[in-house]
């Protein structure tokens, strides 16, 4: 063995097999192998926050999961009791730059003066409050007590009435053409007086005409039955639960018998253009791959260097 001038054995040189420096080497090795999977548990809240964050913006801008919980829009939507309780997606896109169209099936927040047609018990603390919140944000939970989802039967400036000789509710005079329509109300009891709706403002009704409380149930309240193109939180584009009725649902044009094409078809049917739909879960998919790219070039970097 070489020794110094005083005599002493020389240090330990890198990459040199004795046993202490073999030992030193292994153990660096077992930090770099341990290292991305340290960093990748540091790294999950990060990740959770920005899904979160993301979530929330896909809802608050995007598109939004509704459940369905009454049967006011059979056999177009299911609901609550005696159904399936679809669940749809609800595209915010269309309306960023247009209004609502008749023929168009909205969710939105009724005015004060509605009466709720599905108690909702409201969560008692922050925890279940949390817990209600997210259920709604996927579709699970049953919505707020003044979320509802009606069809638009006339806009703005239009005059609305029931009924022609054939009991067919009217728009400016023309009968409308509504192939959905579930139940109606008895002939007798449909007819309602005329009523012009202001600027800014729709008139809706449900597709099952017997059990819906529309804008037909509060005509005489200072909004005259009408709800504001502000309150429209989406257009109902997509049932995505159950599985055996996933499908667009259509916006036939309902104004005017003879100008009319729309097929018979009332729920799930042809694709019609509804803009770009965002799942509920986009902030989560979005970033998943930036992390694992991440990791993985980490990863990459640290076999390059090797050991030493």
């Amino acid at each position: 063995m070489s020794s110094d001038r005083s005599g002493e054995p020389a240090d330990v040189v890198p990459g040199d097999e004795s046993p202490s420096g073999a030992e030193s080497t292994g153990r660096r090795s077992r930090r770099r192998r341990e290292k991305p999977e340290s960093s990748l548990l540091r790294e999950l809240p990060v990740l959770l926050l920005v899904a979160f964050v993301l979530a929330l913006v896909v809802k608050t801008f995007f598109a939004q999961a509704f459940f369905i919980p009454s049967g006011s829009m059979e056999q177009t939507l299911h609901g609550c009791p005696g159904c399936t309780g679809d669940r749809v997606l609800v595209n915010k896109v269309p309306y960023w730059f247009g209004e609502p169209e008749p023929g168009d099936i909205v969710v939105f927040q009724g005015p004060d003066t509605w009466v709720p047609e599905v108690e909702v018990q409201e969560p008692a603390n922050w925890f279940t409050g949390a817990l209600l919140w997210l259920g709604r944000t996927v579709g699970v939970a049953p919505p707020s007590e003044d979320d509802y989802v009606k069809r638009v039967i006339a806009t703005g400036g239009q005059t609305v009435e029931c009924c022609d000789a054939e009991g067919r509710v009217t728009v400016d005079g023309q009968p409308l053409d509504e192939p959905y329509l579930y139940e109606n109300t008895p002939l007798e009891s449909r007819g309602f007086d005329a009523v012009t709706v202001p600027e800014g403002r729709l008139w809706v009704m449900g597709d099952h005409r017997s059990a819906s409380a529309d804008s037909r149930s509060h005509v005489g309240d200072r909004y005259s039955g009408t709800i504001a193109v502000d309150d429209v939180i989406g257009k109902a584009a997509l049932i995505v639960w159950p599985v055996n009725r996933f499908g667009t649902l259509d916006d036939p044009d309902i104004q005017g018998v003879e100008a009319s094409a729309a097929p018979p078809s009332g729920s799930a049917g042809p694709a019609s253009p509804v803009g770009p739909v965002l799942p509920p879960g986009a902030g989560l998919v979005g970033a998943l791959p930036v992390t694992v790219w991440h990791h993985r070039r980490r990863s990459r970097r640290v076999a390059r260097r090797g050991p030493g």
